[in-house]
């Protein structure tokens, strides 16, 4: 608005144009005053010219889906200190927005007459250490080519996500990939119970088998809805706004699986989850194996 009365206050004068512009007079000579002496520009105005690359860069570097209160904690863990209005104000300045969450469609196929095992878990969502609960649920993506279908294993402790897999189909085959990888990443796996919604795939006696093989107690949800496998559902919820919704359309399997293996690096290493305490899932279990090593040598 000042640069427009700049090119043409010669011709028509800088009253008349803010009578017609929503601009008083003595605002575009007291911006004029600023620009020939730096001094006068008030000090909160050149600490906003530093912040706003870093909120930036933050929003950048978290795949471009955090908000205010998110960008705001990683800035303050990096030593940046900053007021959460500040941010709020910056990033509205700046046309920055944190992703919003859409409706979930329920993919969960169940069979009444199917043999389940009981409910361990009785919607306590909570763990003590790693590996001793995991949740499992899947869901689907719309591509180009037809519909894939993306399974999770996540370790309730600090909701690190151990194993995923992307599939055309959602057969047992694609839980059980999933499974396998979760049971290649975590050797150490004492008393486990590992908990589904009543899905046929979870409910396979392939499924069923192969957990008992490496001897984990299988937990089957009772009542059928979503609060039985709310943490599951819940990380499901943040993958589908951060990364399906988000950086859709989507051309088919291998631009998905690329996505999600991109998403899960950064879900376990770097995002701030405020669940376990604003830190990334991997720094929980780092900080909880320290304090074990630390209590054995004491």
């Amino acid at each position: 608005m000042v640069f427009f009365i700049d090119e043409h206050r010669s011709q028509y004068g800088v009253e008349p144009i803010c009578r017609q512009l929503p601009i008083a007079p003595s605002t575009y000579y007291h911006h004029k005053a600023r620009q020939d002496d730096p001094s006068k520009v008030p000090s909160r105005y050149w600490r906003d010219q530093l912040l706003k690359p870093e909120i930036q860069r933050v929003w950048n570097e978290n795949l471009r889906v955090y908000g205010v209160r998110k960008v705001w904690r990683q800035l303050n863990r990096e030593g940046i200190p900053i007021a959460r209005c500040t941010v709020e104000r910056l990033m509205r300045e700046m046309g920055l927005r944190g992703v919003v969450r859409g409706k979930k469609k329920i993919t969960t196929i169940s069979d009444p007459k199917q043999n389940r095992a009981p409910d361990l878990v009785k919607r306590t969502f909570k763990a003590s250490r790693p590996n001793q609960l995991w949740v499992a649920d899947f869901t689907y993506v719309a591509t180009w080519s037809g519909f894939v279908y993306v399974a999770f294993v996540i370790d309730v402790y600090a909701r690190c996500i151990v194993g995923w897999r992307v599939s055309t189909s959602m057969k047992t085959e694609l839980v059980l990939d999933a499974l396998e990888q979760a049971l290649w990443a975590r050797k150490n796996r004492r008393e486990l119970i590992h908990h589904s919604d009543r899905g046929s795939q979870y409910l396979s006696i392939r499924y069923t088998e192969r957990l008992s093989e490496v001897g984990i107690n299988a937990s089957v949800g009772t009542t059928g809805d979503s609060y039985d496998n709310a943490l599951a559902e819940t990380i499901i919820g943040l993958y589908k706004t951060e990364v399906i919704n988000h950086r859709g359309p989507w051309k088919g399997r291998e631009s998905v699986e690329y996505a999600t293996l991109e998403w899960v690096d950064w879900f376990n290493n770097r995002r701030l989850l405020e669940s376990i305490g604003n830190i990334p899932p991997a720094e929980k279990e780092k900080e909880y194996y320290r304090l074990e090593e630390s209590s054995k040598a004491a």
